[in-house]
């Protein structure tokens, strides 16, 4: 049995109950270390496997390999598994007979917006901006559309140090297609002891504030900031 597992994206008491029992039922637990870390206290007796951060692909064949054993095994995900998690990566190394279960989590836009407002209360899509799996070209295309779509956009992996310019030259796309009166919202480290939050217009974004934990939202023609929140109104009204 394979449990893949979003913890959420942090906080103990953001974890959903299904994950804990989850966890605490398991055999061997399977993640990257910082991960492991974050759930540290409600491991007892399980066997721990962990590695870095671009391990996916060998932290997904150990666990299906493991649980051919007999064993029950759980891979975290911070966030939701199946959301640039663990979850499609299980499923495509794995074989038909192989047992998963995908157990859901706080993703990141979720956790992010909740310390921005509420700025997902219309349509919105996620992003990711990272080019590791995905050609430069595409996302920026992908931005461009969403852009005169007129969605929220959520940026997952803004900005690594190899790609530090990816989320400005996203940004100033945007800003090309809609406006500069657009709003951006940066959070770091959500529901996290370090978390902090910032809502900008796109024209004033401090990108040095932008960093590998953090989440960047971008508003619609609507978004505003109501009582120093940003919000999506739930109608359309620009």
């Amino acid at each position: 049995m394979i449990y893949v597992i979003g913890i959420g994206p942090g906080a103990i008491e953001k974890m959903s109950e299904e994950a804990k029992i989850a966890i605490n039922h398991s055999d061997i637990i399977v993640g990257y270390k910082t991960y492991i870390k974050l759930i540290e206290s409600l491991l007892t007796k399980q066997e721990v496997v962990s590695n870095g951060m671009r391990g996916e692909v060998e932290r997904c064949r150990e666990a299906i390999e493991l649980s051919r054993t007999g064993k029950t095994v759980s891979v975290i995900s911070s966030g939701d598994a199946g959301v640039y998690g663990m979850a499609g990566l299980i499923y495509e190394l794995a074989n038909a007979d192989d047992v998963i279960k995908v157990i859901p989590g706080i993703t990141a836009s979720s956790a992010s917006a909740a310390c921005l407002g509420a700025p997902l209360m219309h349509d919105y899509c996620h992003i990711s901006l990272s080019d590791l799996l995905t050609p430069y070209d595409l996302i920026m295309d992908r931005v461009k559309h969403a852009a005169h779509g007129d969605f929220v956009i959520c940026f997952y992996n803004p900005k690594s140090h190899g790609r530090k310019d990816h989320i400005k030259v996203a940004l100033d796309h945007i800003k090309a297609i809609q406006g500069e009166h657009i709003l951006v919202g940066v959070v770091k480290d959500a529901s996290r002891e370090e978390e902090a939050s910032y809502i900008f217009k796109i024209d004033e974004v401090d990108y040095d504030l932008i960093d590998m934990t953090s989440m960047v939202i971008v508003g619609n023609q609507a978004t505003k900031v109501i009582h120093g929140k940003m919000v999506t109104p739930r109608g359309y009204h620009v």
